[in-house]
């Protein structure tokens, strides 16, 4: 988890990996919104791939890798992708943003200059009800010119 070596004991085998990754582990940043897939503010890293930890129950998740936007920046500072949200103003309410966050992530460290087109078929799956996307796409931008990921 984020690095590090987590268990849990008495891990019902229908929870969500969404509720334990919240209630269990104490992890916030995934959001609890539609619990079926379709808005993407639960966005996570299982094993490498992009997933919503609404749709994976937890005992399926067990001996993985898991990365959530808690996990992508050092401790006391902001990844970059999070400094281009607010730097923008990306960030409206904040609920769909860590969602959309590891999503830029994940389509940065595949393609490193993308465009608005790629960032948008990209971005399909996270909802937000408050920016109108054009800020997101912005801080996209910002965020590719910035860094540069490894597959």
């Amino acid at each position: 988890m984020n690095g590090e070596v987590r268990e849990a004991d008495q891990v019902w085998p229908g929870e969500s990996l969404l509720w334990f990754l919240r209630e269990r582990l104490g992890l916030p940043g995934a959001k609890n919104a539609c619990e079926q897939g379709e808005c993407g503010s639960c966005s996570i890293y299982l094993e490498g791939n992009l997933v919503c930890a609404c749709l994976v129950l937890a005992g399926q998740a067990q001996d993985s890798d898991i990365i959530t936007v808690e996990g992508l920046a050092e401790p006391g500072a902001l990844h970059p992708i999070q400094a281009a949200f607010l730097e923008t103003g990306a960030v409206q309410c904040g609920f769909c943003t860590p969602g959309l966050i590891v999503a830029t992530h994940d389509l940065l460290r595949r393609n490193s200059e993308p465009s608005d087109a790629q960032i948008k078929e990209a971005l399909a799956g996270n909802l937000c009800r408050c920016t109108g996307y054009a800020k997101i796409i912005a801080a996209v931008h910002l965020a590719a010119g910035r860094l540069v990921l490894a597959p």
